[in-house]
């Protein structure tokens, strides 16, 4: 680099690609204030999504691009977040306290949704968003025993509850409102009205995103949230499995026909882990997630192993993110955040917070 100008600097870390948006950081509009001198430059960045991780990884590509360049001196970067409201369907009215609502289906039972549900949102908030996680599974909810909570959730006013909080992530569940052992023998109206109330009547409060666990299927849950619930995006978790993609493919092809954007892939038990020797096996077959992305031009977000202490964690009420939060598993779990809360963060705005309300009124 012939000169430590601003504009040289810029040009230079601009064209450096976020692998989380799939953006430039220019085309990102990623970098804010940039202060060249002879001794050294000061970068400012911001970042739409929660990437705690990433930021010293971030911090050396943009040293090594300027050094590639022939940029001499110190160089300090400084990497903020902003996380913003983005689009929802349209006629659907944004739930207060909740920025962005992010759905995790899987069409079919038994791929590991639910725990890869709340390992996500723990991801997002360790990542250093403020995050949730409501259980819509009202026959089935499993949140409550995967996040270790017990009691009822308090109303300060008679008409709202306030969330169940588990390791800085606010929860909602049917399961906090029963017996763990009740069966929920409702018919489809009485379980679309639970879940809206559950949504509704909770007391959120300032979360960047909430994360649905819906239950398997395409059915009336599936249809209240994309009538009536502003959801963000949808992330699809299947294993490599024949089977499972099938049920995968209409839980995505669901969500393009609702207008609600699919964000990727997630590949569970991608592989096994044998916990006697550590050998690595496929044994649901492998590329499945791949080619399910390129049949519906989606990304694969990451996978996750087939592993005993995924299950005895969430077994135990502390998701593997917290119980090993320096484990490679839980590493996988924050770049699967990552990348789920960078390709939202690509996608458009939503502004109806921003704008005031116009009331027209008879004097």
């Amino acid at each position: 680099m012939k000169e430590n100008s601003d504009e040289a600097v810029k040009k230079v870390i601009g064209s450096i690609e976020d692998p989380h948006t799939g953006a430039t950081l220019a085309d990102g509009k990623s970098l804010g204030g940039i202060r060249a001198g002879d001794t050294g430059v000061k970068i400012e960045i911001s970042l739409g999504y929660p990437a705690n991780g990433w930021h010293d990884d971030l911090r050396a590509m943009i040293r090594d691009a300027l050094t590639a360049a022939g940029h001499s001196g110190e160089v300090e970067v400084s990497i903020d977040t902003k996380i913003v409201a983005h689009e929802v369907q349209k006629g659907v009215t944004p739930i207060k306290g909740v920025k962005n609502i992010i759905a995790v289906a899987s069409g079919k039972g038994g791929v590991g949704k639910s725990t890869v549900s709340s390992n996500l949102a723990l991801a997002l908030a360790a990542e250093g968003a403020a995050a949730g996680i409501l259980d819509a599974d009202i026959y089935g909810p499993s949140q409550p025993r995967m996040l270790g909570i017990s009691g009822r959730p308090q109303s300060a006013d008679g008409k709202t509850l306030e969330p169940m909080v588990s390791y800085q992530l606010q929860a909602m569940s049917i399961g906090f409102l029963i017996d763990e052992n009740t069966p929920m023998i409702w018919r489809g109206p009485m379980v679309t009205q639970a879940l809206e109330q559950l949504l509704n009547d909770t007391r959120w409060r300032d979360l960047d995103y909430l994360v649905i666990d819906l239950p398997p299927g395409t059915g009336d849950t599936q249809l209240t949230l994309a009538q009536k619930v502003p959801v963000s995006g949808a992330a699809i978790v299947t294993t490599p499995q024949d089977i499972a993609l099938l049920d995968a493919k209409k839980a995505l092809k669901m969500f393009e026909k609702v207008e609600i954007p699919v964000l990727g892939i997630i590949e569970n038990m991608s592989t096994h882990i044998c916990s006697q020797c550590g050998h690595e096996e496929a044994i649901f077959g492998t590329g499945g997630g791949e080619r399910m992305a390129t049949e519906f031009g989606v990304d694969v977000l990451g996978g996750i192993p087939l592993d005993i202490r995924i299950r005895e964690d969430a077994d135990g009420g502390r998701p593997t993110v917290v119980a090993d939060p320096d484990g490679s598993t839980a590493g996988n779990y924050r770049r699967i955040a990552r990348q789920v809360a960078g390709r939202l963060a690509a996608r458009k705005r939503n502004y109806s917070e921003v704008f005031p309300s116009i009331v027209v009124q008879n004097t």
